[in-house]
């Protein structure tokens, strides 16, 4: 068999199925788009869900790819084992209703022993039990002996995830001989802890959709997906022990010998942690490429615990300071012969995982010190359990993940209580949830019968109201021959000029009337190519006939400046912020435009003043906007910006503003820049983790906006009684006279807390030997507790001073302990047992601790108890 590094398989499999005819696809991201099943893109056929089901279409029905991929089930025994690892990628060629199970398995076994030289009687299948037509298909014409096909039943042989296409597969396994088996009974497939049989290849044969109600439907062209771990594949024909000793692994793991001073495979801790290091730092990689932001959120906490982790194991073989940057560089190195991306990413990437591991430094540091006095606590009570409490209390407060705690524990042979942990989780979201205002809206149930209607024809981009015929009628998803007054419904019609939701931006509204009828048109959505028109009658009665098509004027041409805007603003970010800007969504109706980018932080006053001025330079120059229909490759030629999926469509709608803006889009635009008429951000905010959302208005808003700013300075102009040309000038003699007053006052509160601390020094009580102060003071601020605090422990040695004070029903406590009397009094437990007391609770430091109370009543007898507990 040949020995081929990841590179070389890569360009040879993509170069196989090309030949045979597929369309080569470039990996697709791992944020799956439009799939609220998946966290992250965890196998080759998932981003292609769609054109399994005929949602969608590609040109050509045979494709093939390389998907890079990552699967988070695992990531606690990365780098215990040898098997397991969260980033791979895997090979696949696919069918969309093309070609079936005779052509897959065919070009599988010409693949494996004609172009990767493995021999034929090296191979093994299964195949599931009630598959008779692959079964004899590896028999009959591929020659398989009968005892190397072994039949499976659905547990081992039919794949599928939690939703989306599924089928019977077949496996294809290759022998790697006698010397790696674990006993003499080792001697076919089917033994998980085997590394004899090594699967390489899964050939699924998808005959089924599963629904999310767990129901199979049958597909009506049955499709192929065949997936191969690409580095699994390496380490066969390499003829190494696992995937972490292929060359490219070890090449990022001879780094991580470099940075640490220690050798691979002399000692297993070591070996563990320099597995766990390589393999996530190949996943943060390619997560950050993709726009992926550490959080503590879905995929941006999948990113966060994997930075992390791979931070602690580097410090645990001796790393010093920041690291990743070093490992990423080399497997950018490797990985941009298939990757280039990552070459023009690489400084982004840099800056996104440096920030992190400056964060969790910060972090660890707080965590561990916290963590460190519990396991001192559970050592003394004989305790092996860490409260879930505590363990939350961790995450919530000091941002110190779960699996973190549990990993430290294990060191010591203690674990965590997780399901109290994970009760403390459940309540803290509903309590979110209940906090949370559930918004009504109208229902737009599209769950009608469409397979037998014609697409509609859309002229909506040229005109504003035509006739059209309605071709069917659904009331509650049945379907009617008329709809009356008062009734709401769902037409269909030959052709529209209204705009049905997509691409960010909403549908159009308007009237749809006859002579005797007239109906309200509150929304539009498309199911393929079928406009499905939401309507209210209001007036008489429609059925089957012809009606005439109103869009809400006014409101089409808001929503078109702020669409036409957003292409604008898109490049203004580009050309402010970076070539690694991209749209991660966007909403465009007639009151605003709303556009969310992969950003690794927030955009500052300046540059946000800077892209609108750009925009609004574009609107004045007064740029031609174009629209045309061509080939995605001739999109490309103009450099137009476009979604992953658009370039497998035949034709594309390219919009272009002038020479500055390029886009794919199927929305509605202005014919020329200037109708855009002026351009206002009114926000800059985080949407999500590593993604910044810009808000924004146009044209009639703007001038709104402008008349409320106005109103503004007016009322401010009368408030502080200054003309406005001179408010600036009254407010400084405002903060002046303010800065004069403040002065005089914290005069008065210093002579003033002179003679309380002097009664201070006169309360302090000794009791056997140490000095205590136990005291209410109401009328001061906490900033002046603590001048307080500092003043006495100047005066008397060895001191535990409490302050209380109550405010608009509340209590606060301050502790405060001398460091020469934490061996003996702990100002957390003080605090936490004088305020519980009072209803409340706190914590804190040996020496330094705060609280809060509720029962103001109580509180006197809190503090003389201060006494009884020294």
């Amino acid at each position: 068999m040949k020995n081929l590094g990841i590179n070389e398989i890569r360009k040879e499999f993509l170069e196989f199925f090309r030949e045979n005819d597929h369309t080569v696809l470039k990996s697709f991201s791992l944020i799956p788009e439009n799939d609220k099943s998946l966290l992250l893109i965890n196998a080759g056929m998932a981003p292609l869900k769609m054109y399994f089901t005929g949602e969608k279409k590609m040109k050509n029905d045979r494709a093939t790819s390389s998907q890079r991929c990552v699967r988070t089930q695992d990531i606690d025994r990365v780098g215990k084992t040898e098997r397991h690892a969260t980033f791979f990628e895997m090979l696949g060629n696919f069918s969309f209703g093309n070609y079936f199970k005779k052509e897959a398995i065919h070009w599988a076994f010409e693949f494996l022993t004609q172009r990767m030289e493995i021999d034929k009687d090296l191979i093994w299948v299964t195949v599931f039990k009630e598959d008779e037509e692959a079964y004899n298909i590896w028999k009959n014409e591929i020659n398989i002996p009968e005892e190397r096909i072994l039949k499976f039943d659905k547990d081992e042989n039919f794949w599928e995830l939690e939703v989306g296409p599924c089928g019977p597969c077949s496996e294809i396994y290759v022998d790697r001989g006698k010397d790696h088996a674990i006993d003499e009974n080792d001697n076919k497939p089917g033994n998980d802890n085997s590394d004899r049989f090594m699967e390489v290849w899964n050939l699924v044969f998808t005959q089924f959709n599963k629904n999310e109600k767990g129901e199979y439907e049958r597909l009506k062209h049955p499709n192929i997906d065949t997936g191969m771990g690409l580095e699994r594949l390496a380490m066969v024909l390499q003829e190494k022990d696992n995937i972490f000793e292929i060359q490219s692994m070890k090449d990022i793991i001879g780094k991580v010998e470099e940075l640490s001073g220690k050798k691979y495979k002399q000692d297993n801790k070591v070996d563990e942690s320099m597995r766990v290091i390589a393999d996530h730092s190949k996943a943060i990689t390619f997560m950050a490429l993709d726009g992926i932001i550490p959080s503590n959120d879905k995929r941006g906490y999948v990113m966060r615990r994997l930075v992390r982790r791979a931070y602690r194991h580097g410090k645990l073989i001796g790393i010093k300071g920041n690291f990743l940057n070093a490992i990423i560089d080399k497997i950018i190195e490797t990985y941009s012969y298939e990757y280039s991306e990552l070459l023009d990413a690489k400084e982004i990437i840099h800056k996104v995982i440096l920030k992190e591991e400056e964060r969790f430094q910060n972090t660890i540091d707080k965590g561990l010190e916290i963590l460190e006095d519990y396991i001192k606590e559970m050592k003394e009570q004989n305790n092996t359990i860490l409260d879930g409490d505590k363990a939350f209390k961790l995450y919530d407060t000091y941002g110190f993940p779960l699996d973190l705690t549990k990993e430290i524990l294990s060191d010591y042979g203690f674990d965590v209580d997780e399901d109290k942990f994970n009760e403390d989780m459940r309540t803290q979201k509903e309590m979110a949830r209940e906090n949370r205002q559930l918004l009504g809206a109208w229902s737009t149930d599209t769950n009608i019968d469409i397979d037998d209607v014609e697409k509609t024809d859309f002229i909506g981009y040229d005109e504003l109201k035509s006739n059209a015929n309605i071709k069917k009628i659904f009331i509650d998803s049945k379907s009617v021959s008329s709809i009356n007054k008062g009734q709401k419904g769902i037409i269909l019609l030959d052709k529209t000029v209204f705009y049905a939701e997509g691409g960010g931006e909403v549908a159009d509204t308007g009237l749809i009337v006859t002579d005797d009828a007239k109906a309200k048109v509150f929304d539009v959505q498309k199911n393929k190519d079928v406009y499905m028109h939401f309507i209210e009658v209001i007036e008489g009665s429609l059925a089957l006939e012809e009606v005439s098509l109103i869009v809400d004027r006014s409101r089409r041409l808001d929503i078109t400046r702020n669409h036409s805007a957003t292409h604008l603003l898109d490049q203004a970010l580009i050309d402010v912020l970076g070539d690694h800007i991209k749209q991660a969504g966007s909403l465009v109706d007639n009151e605003k435009l709303r556009f969310d980018i992969n950003h690794y932080e927030k955009i500052n006053k300046k540059q946000l003043k800077e892209i609108e001025k750009i925009v609004n330079e574009k609107i004045r120059e007064q740029l031609p906007v174009d629209k045309q229909i061509m080939s995605y490759e001739q999109s490309q030629e103009k450099n137009a910006i476009g979604l992953f999926e658009d370039k497998y469509k035949e034709k594309v709608r390219v919009v272009s503003m002038g020479d500055y803006s390029c886009e794919l889009c199927g929305g509605c635009h202005v014919n020329n820049t200037s109708e855009i008429l002026i351009f206002k951000i009114i926000s800059e905010s985080s949407a999500a983790a590593g993604v910044r959302r810009i808000e924004a208005i146009t044209g009639r808003k703007v001038y709104e906006y402008l008349l409320e700013k106005e109103s503004l300075i007016d009322e401010i102009s009368n408030k502080i009684n200054a003309k406005e040309d001179q408010i600036l000038t009254k407010i400084s003699t405002l903060e002046e006279t303010i800065k004069e007053q403040k002065q005089k006052i914290h005069d008065l509160k210093t002579n003033t807390n002179k003679d309380i601390f002097n009664d201070l020094e006169n309360e302090v009580k000794n009791i056997n030997g140490v000095n205590v102060l136990a005291k209410r003071i109401d009328d001061v601020d906490v900033s002046t507790f603590r001048d307080f605090e500092n003043r006495l422990k100047n005066k008397f040695d060895s001191i535990i001073i409490v302050f209380a004070k109550a405010q608009e029903s509340k209590i606060i406590f301050n502790v405060s302990v001398t460091e020469d009397l934490t061996d003996r009094y702990d100002a957390g437990k003080i605090v936490r047992e004088i305020a519980q007391m009072t209803g409340g609770n706190g914590g804190g430091r040996k020496n330094f601790a705060q609280a809060g109370g509720k029962d103001i009543d109580k509180l006197d007898d809190a503090l003389n108890h201060v006494y009884d507990l020294i």
